[in-house]
C-alpha cells in the first residue's frame, strides 16, 4: 500500500524510534508499505517515522541509484564490485565509522525539492537485523553508506538539514516554511 509521506515540520520526524520486539504481521505489512511507498516516490530510502510509525526501521535500495549513473560516477560513487544493495534495515545500530569522509548532495522525501552537501565517513559497519529478523553485521561504503546514515538519522529524530551549517540553514528557511505548510507540489502523496 503506498502511503502518505510526512513533510518536514510534523514532530513525529524528530523523535527517537522505538526498538522492534519481535516480527508481527503487522510489522511485515508494514515493510511491504514502505517499499511500495519509496518506490513510488521514486526514492532510494525510507524510515518508518516518514510515514507515521516511529520504529526503529528503515529501507534502502542504493541497486537504483547504482542504475541510474553513468559508468564514471558508479565508479566514483560506489566501490568495485559493488552494485548497490536492496535491504531492510530493523533496530539498525552504528558501530564504526571511517574518519575518511565526503561531501555529496543529499535530499529527502519528507523535505521534496531541496537538496544540500552533507559530510558523511566513506565507510561504516553497522549491525541490524533484516525483514526476517536475522542479524547481520555489515561494512558499507560510498554512496550505500550515504543512504544507510541518511536513513539511520531518522531513527534518531535527525533530518539532514540538522547536519548542516547555521548559515545554510537559514538560506532554507523560506523553502522550509512553505513544505511545512503544505504549500508544494509532488509527485507522491504527503501528509503535511
Amino acid at each position: 500500500m503506498n502511503l502518505p509521506i510526512l513533510a518536514y515540520g510534523n514532530n513525529l520526524l524528530k523523535q527517537k524510534c522505538l526498538q522492534i520486539n519481535e516480527i508481527t504481521p503487522e510489522i511485515h505489512q508494514l515493510v511491504n508499505d514502505m517499499w511500495d511507498t519509496m518506490e513510488n516516490a521514486n526514492g532510494c530510502g525510507l524510515a518508518s517515522s516518514q510515514i507515521g510509525k516511529p520504529l526503529q526501521l528503515f529501507v534502502v535500495d542504493s541497486q537504483i541509484t547504482y542504475q541510474n549513473l553513468d559508468t564514471e560516477d558508479q565508479i566514483l560513487y560506489f566501490e568495485k564490485g559493488d552494485k548497490g544493495i536492496k535491504e531492510t534495515f530493523i533496530n539498525a545500530k552504528m558501530i564504526r565509522s571511517s574518519e575518511e569522509t565526503w561531501e555529496d548532495y543529499e535530499g529527502c522525501l519528507s523535505i521534496p525539492g531541496l537538496s544540500q552537501k552533507v559530510k558523511r565517513p566513506w565507510e561504516i559497519t553497522i549491525e541490524y537485523l533484516d525483514r526476517n529478523f536475522i542479524k547481520h553485521t555489515k561494512t558499507f561504503k560510498g554512496m550505500t553508506a550515504r543512504i544507510i546514515q541518511h536513513e539511520y538519522d531518522h531513527t534518531l529524530g535527525v533530518l539532514y538539514i540538522n547536519r548542516l551549517k547555521p548559515l545554510t540553514k537559514k538560506l532554507m528557511e523560506s523553502k522550509l516554511k512553505k513544505i511545512a505548510s503544505g504549500n508544494i507540489v509532488t509527485g507522491y502523496p504527503m501528509k503535511f
